[in-house]
């Protein structure tokens, strides 16, 4: 029991000797270069990218990133359409006009009591007149 408290005692590790290692290399890492063929250069050159593009890759971040890109741009076409004072001098109406009057509409009967009290007045008398009269 008393043996939790006690302080582990102080290993030494040895330095690692490559010549005493039982798992030896099946090939000489790096290679010599000027003794491969260029084919075989290029499969390893090819290798060298794909297993560093994989150990960099960072594909939580990638994913973040775009969503973040994807949402500010559609919060700038969205603030450009529906508020930017686009300042058309000498134009009829200004541009985006209709997508404008579309949505404050939408915002206008989202908000305002008066639009769902009349719809809720208008189902209750299609519900009247679907009734059969009571005898």
């Amino acid at each position: 029991m008393f043996g939790l408290f006690a302080r582990p005692s102080d290993t030494i590790h040895e330095a690692f000797d490559f010549d005493r290692n039982p798992y030896k290399a099946k090939k000489q890492w790096p290679p010599d270069f000027s003794k491969i063929s260029e084919k075989h250069q290029f499969r390893m050159e090819k290798r060298y990218r794909r297993r560093c593009k994989l150990a960099y890759a960072r594909p939580q971040w990638v994913k973040f990133t775009k969503l973040t890109q994807y949402g500010l741009s559609l919060f700038v076409v969205a603030y450009g359409v529906f508020y930017y004072d686009w300042g058309s001098e000498g134009a009829k109406e200004p541009p985006f006009q209709g997508a404008r009057t579309w949505y404050k509409n939408i915002a206008d009967n989202l908000w305002s009591h008066n639009s769902s009290q009349a719809s809720r007045e208008g189902i209750r008398k299609i519900e009247e007149a679907r009734q059969p009269p009571r005898s």
